[in-house]
């Protein structure tokens, strides 16, 4: 007769991981079940490869959609892991069982298989949701305890000796409180299980051994097995799809209740140094190890404060009761002498060592698609660390090789593949430079395998997804951001795929402000593409042509707009004038300088627009002061309302603060309107106003109101006259200055 032992576990539990090992040396099973899908035999040969390090995840995804996919993680301390290993190294024979991917990733309309990577922890998170009851606090309070995790902690995970005989205690206890628990969305679940342990028992093993998450335990003891058409009858006319299997490196930090996995633990760091250290060096190597990073801060950690530490934290568990020392004890003792009751440094304690900082690695024989083999080329070619720990890395374009990383990582953004996110490079006004926080999370994984749909290596995915957003765009800002992309990422394929699309829709434009949109983005691809070495010839045309459109159209545009259609419409003039003035050609900006002067004489314009076009043409030499401030004085007349004289004035006044700081009659005219406004029109200036002033650094505001104190008291002149100015002193710092531009100086 077949010999079938539940072994009830807890995902990631060390306790249960090594109460595991001594089972099945004490049982010596035929056979080693493990929870998982069936999928993921096939990965069963790379666990023995010494190149497989956990923490590591079986990958399950469809193929045809590999946004749906679930992960099944390992560490070292995972029960199924060691179950693994331990049938590995014996030549036991091993294959997970549990419903199989290619149904649960079917079922749900966006792949999230419910019941997937399902433990305890995740079971009260779902049952607490749900109101409903949870075994693990029913049997925590049973024990007289208040917090369910601290008495699985003491009950299983600290324990240090095991046999088959509490395996089968822990299932008759579970038994009792799962009795009247609703668990319809596992009965698939456990259909199948039991289908697997039917199959193994018909195949004539003599031991079995199945290493399950205890809450499925009882359900799978043979005794209470349910006739077997019911069993079939839940597992028939279940919806398919065609799904594929890998491993993928898992880190620390994903284990963690933190990062949102359902199935994962509060303390994976320690768990495994609970799990990899003898007994007796646990709690000091703890503490040496908790030194360690807190001299890497510069902050003090003698030896006599880990001995004390050792000591209290061995007192705290004895006053407290517990069967040994746990991580509660361990941060109280770290606070009360390690960090003298300071909070700030337990954090980096509680992310580098409670929590961890491992990545997994994957030997390169993993199945893999096409694009991640490409991919872990170049990240080994080009020498990018692939870490679970965020890293800023400066690169300087002007080299060949950091080119190069720069170029990957634009192209893995195109694919959606966010493995960096460029930050401020520092101190720097050239073009040369990049920094980028580079940061590898697990669900990477899945981006590179759905974003293989587009091609077989990093260029030909990014090029082809660029051709393909291109044809669908109708927007033509969305086309500029595409070229951009593509003179970042060094795609000319893509580059010509967008600008043919982009000719093709300009062609057929009619939008003014969407014309004006594409501007900037088109100017910059031009005006810097000779940094990448990119031949930008075509992207010129296109820049022309919707330049001198934009001209024809932008007076017409600006009519009779509301406050938000202005609002939008002062943006995109802002912008297309930063990007006319990047590529500085005769044939851009003269019919856009055209068009501005039509519209700043405009005056039934809308206030912000008008406003701001004047203030362009004032700052571009193409505007006379004086015709400047007649045009703020008709604009702020008492005949104008006061919310359109407002606008006008923003408008005007966005920028720099010199304008008023050295144009007395500007701010004169200002002050003016100000002081003869009605009272119920100040109140409604007032907010609009301060706005606009807002913008300016408190110093500005200061020099400002200064200057109208001297304004209204008449001891301000309103220009300098060369007499004031004391040539002899003067005159080393103009014969520098003229040394500085190669310029002859008079003796």
């Amino acid at each position: 007769m077949t010999r079938v032992e539940v072994l009830g576990v807890r995902h990631h539990g060390p306790g249960s991981a090594r109460s595991v090992e001594q089972a099945l040396d004490e049982l010596r099973p035929d056979v080693v079940l493990i929870e998982g899908p069936p999928e993921l035999d096939a990965l069963i040969p790379l666990a023995a490869d010494p190149d497989l390090v956990p923490p590591v995840a079986g990958l399950v995804y469809a193929v045809d959609e590999p946004r749906k996919a679930a992960f099944y993680p390992f560490a070292v301390f995972s029960p199924e892991w060691v179950a693994l290993q331990w049938a590995l190294a014996h030549e036991v024979d091993v294959r997970f069982a549990d419903l199989p991917a290619t149904h649960f990733l079917a079922g749900t309309p966006d792949g999230t298989p419910e019941g997937s990577d399902d433990d305890e922890s995740e079971r009260r998170h779902r049952r607490r949701r749900g109101s409903r009851p949870d075994p693990i606090t029913a049997l925590a309070t049973a024990a007289g305890y208040d917090d369910p995790e601290r008495w699985w902690e003491d009950a299983i995970e600290h324990r240090r000796t095991s046999s088959l005989a509490h395996f089968a205690h822990l299932r008759e206890a579970m038994q009792g409180v799962r009795g009247d628990l609703d668990v319809d969305d596992d009965d698939r679940r456990e259909a199948f299980m039991r289908k697997v342990i039917r199959s193994e028992i018909k195949a004539g093993r003599e031991r079995v051994a199945f290493v399950c998450g205890a809450y499925h335990a009882p359900a799978l003891d043979p005794a209470a097995f349910p006739p077997v058409g019911r069993d079939n009858a839940l597992l028939s006319k279940l919806p398919k799809v065609k799904v594929a299997a890998t491993w993928a490196p898992w880190s620390s930090g994903r284990l963690a209740y933190a990062s949102g996995y359902g199935a994962g633990v509060r303390s994976p760091g320690w768990y495994q140094h609970l799990f990899v250290t003898p007994d007796d060096e646990v709690v000091p190597s703890w503490f040496v190890r908790v030194a360690r990073a807190l001299r890497g801060e510069n902050l003090d950690a003698s030896t006599a404060s880990v001995v004390e530490a050792t000591r209290l934290a061995g007192a705290l568990a004895a006053v407290r009761g517990r069967p040994s020392v746990g991580l509660s004890e361990l941060t109280d003792a770290a606070r009360a002498v390690l960090t003298e009751g300071a909070d700030l440094p337990l954090r980096l304690i509680d992310r580098t060592l409670v929590i961890g900082e491992e990545l997994g690695r994957v030997p390169e024989s993993t199945p893999m698609v096409p694009l991640a083999s490409d991919l872990a080329k170049l990240q080994k070619s080009l020498r990018l660390k692939v870490s679970a720990t965020s890293a800023v890395v400066q690169l300087d374009l002007r080299r060949e090789s950091q080119l190069a990383r720069s170029v990957l990582l634009h192209r893995l953004a195109v694919l959606d593949v966010h493995w960096g996110a460029q930050v401020d490079a520092g101190r720097s006004t050239g073009t040369f430079k990049e920094a980028w926080e580079l940061e590898w999370t697990p669900e990477l994984a899945v981006a590179v395998i759905e974003a293989s749909l587009h091609g077989t290596t990093v260029r030909s995915a990014a090029e082809s997804k660029v051709a393909e957003e291109a044809g669908q765009a109708s927007d033509l800002g969305v086309l500029g951001g595409l070229i951009e992309q593509c003179l970042l990422a060094d795609l000319p394929d893509g580059l010509r795929a967008v600008v043919a699309a982009l000719a093709d829709r300009t062609a057929r434009q009619h939008d003014t402000q969407a014309l004006l949109e594409t501007v900037e983005p088109l100017a910059r691809t031009c005006r810097y593409g000779d940094v990448r070495g990119v031949d930008v010839a075509d992207v010129t045309h296109v820049l022309q042509t919707v330049v001198v459109r934009a001209s024809i159209g932008l007076r017409a545009a600006c009519a009779s707009l509301d406050d938000d259609s202005a609002d939008r419409m002062r943006k995109a003039v802002e912008a297309a004038h930063r990007g006319i003035a990047l590529v500085d050609r005769d044939d851009l900006r003269d019919p856009w300088h055209e068009a501005l002067l039509a519209v700043g004489r405009d005056e039934v314009i809308h206030g912000a627009v008008s406003g701001r076009v004047n203030r362009l043409l004032l700052d571009g030499g193409l505007l006379e002061h004086a015709e400047a401030a007649a045009r703020l004085s008709r604009r702020l007349s008492p005949g104008t309302p006061a919310p359109a004289a407002a606008s006008w004035l923003d408008g005007f006044l966005t920028g720099e603060a010199l304008l008023l700081v050295h144009g007395d009659d500007l701010l004169q005219i200002i002050d003016e309107w100000l002081v003869d406004a009605s009272e119920e029109s100040f109140e409604d200036l007032l907010p609009l106003v301060r706005r606009t002033f807002s913008r300016y650094q408190p110093a500005e505001r200061r020099l400002i109101g200064g200057h109208l104190r001297d304004l209204a008291s008449g001891t301000r002149t309103s220009s300098v006259s060369s007499t004031d100015v004391d040539l002899d002193r003067a005159a080393p710092a103009i014969a520098a200055v003229a040394r500085l531009l190669g310029l002859e100086v008079a003796s």
